[in-house]
């Protein structure tokens, strides 16, 4: 009798285990956008469903689930719990027409867009060179990044920053919602791990009034911030020329509602050129936190301990026949530059309805930095603190769906600097710089704010209009605090407000193809230092740059999906344009010299073409003709109208094909072409047309295992091409010696490496 009422519980407790199940909903990991029409099977086939429109699903507990979408990399999830079950999948480098784009106020679709958007998935980003983010940038049509060193790069945007000299400006960049520009307008992004981004985001030209709306356009990067329901480590190790030593080691600990990631990373590099050395030490933590159905949080902290040799650039005679040497007085000085820097946001998205939600982030940055020049010695710190809110909502107007935007930025930084005497030409050679008296002590009190409202209507099932609009307010202020009998410098100037509107509109062609055409307005506002003349007061006359873009385009896909397409023709018009003039070897004054006309055609492909369940083979293009000019350029006696812009090629091409195979194996090889570039405005100088091949070989185990490896190898510059990684434009030619125009890319290269990964 006792054994029957065993049997008889131990079938009521089988019952009841069986009737348990499990709610739960499928985001997307990039942007936490629900994923409908995920096929979900549990591991005997036994189960399967499919997720609704919201992404929600129900499955029996205590079992295994494979989840996948096209577009999508498959994920299996043992799911044993009752409670809500939040599951993230990542998208893949070829589900370019569904990616739900995160810069845009109404996380729409990139298919329905009405500017031009580029991105890099996380599948390419853990593909890409880990050590340079340098070669994956410039595979996108309208970018080029000049890159001088690891440390040393210029970004231009459809040539927009290219007449910056050390570093890129005017354009918006941001590290989620923090931003990576300061107050002066320059941004820094090589300085953030590779490994800890999630997906990289590019609005080309002045369309993003979320942004700010500046004229070259806004580079997003968004940091991964771990998956849900997982908790795994893994650890990467590369080796390779030039003394490359890299190590990466990351966490992700997550659960139905909570996850975050830590990555950690070293890299070491010798360099290839004579005082070249790099060390840079990473931290990196980002965590997302599903509070309830209407409150979410994020948090991203990064930190950055960085010291770089400094060669500089060289003039034509020794990069041709010593291009390892460094420039003789960085040499001599032993220039570098020593410096940690902070970056830390916190961000609340709250849904007062189904319809209507708000995003409110705050954030604060900082800067401590040591950088010893031959001409003198630069210590500088930086503080930065800022909040950015939005609120979004959707109604019905005559019957069709309107979403609007409302919001704004509130920035400001501090730059207390103090520059000194560098005496190292009284030492010996071995001794490099020493600090001597102080030359200079300054602060500088920069601030701006942007106020936008964005809205997107559709007229008809198929078309769909959208206005936007930007308020921008800058000002600084200079305080001299050295006292040594010389003129006091301090002052404050503020520019008009710049109001900077857009309008665009989408057609959609078939469900997988559409037009587009905007008309937006841009601005780039001069930093401190240019408004300053040589007597050190400041130029009141100086004026932003602003211009007027205006573009079509279309993108789509074709062959069942298997074919991507984007193509934009754009025209933009500058005014005032800003010109750094160099008046000494650390002097420069800005001036507003005319106008410029940017015409541009870019194009990008993808192709899928293999698919069997054996081998993936993809083959991807992007394609940019440039022809930038000089409408009206005078400066001081010299007239350069109808002449090139300097610093930009006049076509870019980039090609690349990809494998992949069941059996582990994959391969990558990238061919890419960069056009003449002028050098001087006046046209007399340019660089050579050069192309560039690199190869990657690995080998990797199944992601749904417990224990992965990923073994891999590569070649850069694979028939080592001679050729100007970055040029310095309009050099100068103090004290009789040749202009040092040229930055030596680095000759071929090999690395090797290996990941390993452990799920718990």
């Amino acid at each position: 009798m006792k054994y029957q009422a065993f049997l008889v519980l131990t079938f009521l407790s089988v019952i009841t285990l069986q009737a348990q199940t499990s709610a739960g909903k499928v985001i997307d990991a990039e942007n936490a956008s629900p994923l409908n029409n995920v096929l979900i099977q549990n591991s005997d086939g036994s189960v399967s469903t499919s997720t609704n429109e919201t992404g929600e699903f129900s499955v029996p507990i205590n079992d295994s689930y494979i989840f996948s979408k096209k577009g999508f990399n498959t994920r299996t999830v043992f799911i044993a719990s009752e409670l809500n079950n939040l599951i993230t999948l990542t998208s893949t480098a070829e589900n370019l027409g569904e990616v739900v784009i995160v810069s845009n106020n109404f996380k729409s679709k990139l298919k329905t867009l009405p500017s031009a958007i580029s991105t890099k998935s996380a599948e390419e980003l853990k593909q890409a060179n880990s050590v340079n983010i340098a070669p994956l940038l410039n595979t996108v049509p309208g970018i080029y990044m000049h890159n001088g060193t690891l440390t040393t790069n210029r970004i231009t945007i459809r040539g927009i920053g290219s007449r910056n000299l050390f570093g890129t400006s005017k354009i918006r960049a941001y590290y989620e919602d923090i931003p990576l520009t300061d107050g002066s307008g320059s941004s820094t992004i090589e300085d953030i791990e590779i490994r800890s981004l999630g997906r990289i985001e590019i609005t080309k030209g002045p369309s993003s009034s979320k942004y700010g709306a500046g004229l070259g356009g806004t580079l997003q990067l968004i940091p991964d911030k771990g998956i849900l329901s997982e908790i795994s480590a893994n650890t990467d190790v590369t080796f390779g020329s030039f003394g490359l030593q890299k190590y990466v080691l990351q966490g992700n600990v997550g659960n139905g509602k909570n996850s975050g990631k830590i990555t950690y990373s070293n890299t070491h590099v010798d360099g290839y050129r004579d005082n070249n050395e790099t060390n840079r030490q990473t931290i990196t933590l980002a965590t997302r936190h599903l509070i309830d159905d209407r409150n979410r949080l994020t948090f991203i902290g990064n930190f950055i301990n960085l010291k770089a040799q400094i060669p500089s650039s060289l003039n034509e005679e020794d990069f041709i026949n010593n291009p390892t040497n460094a420039a003789f007085t960085w040499g001599r000085a032993m220039g570098f530059e020593d410096y940690k820097r902070g970056l830390f946001g916190l961000s609340w998205t709250h849904d007062y309805s189904e319809k209507t939600k708000q995003h409110t982030s705050v954030f604060s940055s900082f800067l401590n930095s040591y950088e010893p020049r031959p001409f003198n010695i630069l210590e500088e710190r930086t503080r930065g603190i800022g909040l950015r809110s939005r609120i979004n909502s959707k109604l019905a107007l005559f019957g069709k769906s309107l979403q609007w935007t409302l919001g704004g930025e509130v920035f400001s930084d501090s730059n207390d600097f103090q520059t000194y005497e560098n005496l190292f030409e009284d030492f010996p050679v071995e001794v490099g710089s020493v600090q001597g008296e102080l030359r200079s002590d300054f602060k500088e009190k920069r601030r701006y704010f942007n106020l936008f409202a964005d809205s997107q209507y559709d007229l008809s099932n198929k078309t769909t209009i959208s206005f936007g609009i930007n308020l921008n307010y800058t000002s600084y202020r200079l305080e001299d605090s050295f006292e040594n009998g010389t003129p006091d410098f301090s002052g404050d100037y503020d520019f008009n407000p710049i109001v900077s509107p857009k309008l665009g509109a989408t057609h959609q062609l078939s469900e997988n193809s559409m037009v587009y055409g905007s008309i937006s307005h841009g601005f780039s506002p001069p930093t401190l230092e240019e408004t300053l003349l040589p007597d050190g007061l400041i130029n009141t006359n100086i004026e932003p740059e602003t211009g007027w873009n205006y573009e079509i385009g279309s993108r789509g896909d074709l062959f069942n999906n298997r074919f991507h397409y984007e193509l934009s023709l754009y025209t933009m018009s500058v005014k005032n344009l800003l010109v750094a003039r160099r008046t000494a070897a650390d002097e420069f004054i800005g001036i507003n010299a005319g106008k410029t006309r940017y015409n541009g055609l870019e194009a990008a492909i993808n192709y899928q073409l293999i698919s069997t369940n054996t081998v993936q083979l993809y083959h991807s293009n992007a394609f940019a003709y440039n022809d930038f000019k000089f409408r009206d350029f005078v400066d001081d006696a010299n007239d350069f109208s109808g002449n090139d812009l300097t610093g930009v090629p006049d076509v870019t091409f980039n090609s690349s094909i990809r494998a992949e195979s069941v059996w582990g194996i994959y391969a990558l090889i990238n061919y890419n072409y960069v056009g003449a570039i002028p050098i001087r405005d006046d046209n007399s100088v340019f660089s050579d047309s050069y192309q560039i091949v690199t190869a990657k070989l690995g080998f990797k185990t199944s992601e749904n295992k417990k224990f992965q490896i990923n073994i891999y190898g590569g070649i850069n510059n694979l028939f080592d091409e001679t050729y100007a990684s970055m040029l310095l434009i309009n050099a100068g030619s103090f004290g009789g010696n040749a202009p040092r125009y040229f930055y030596p890319g680095e000759p071929i290269n090999y690395y090797a490496g290996g990941k390993l990964t452990y799920l718990f």
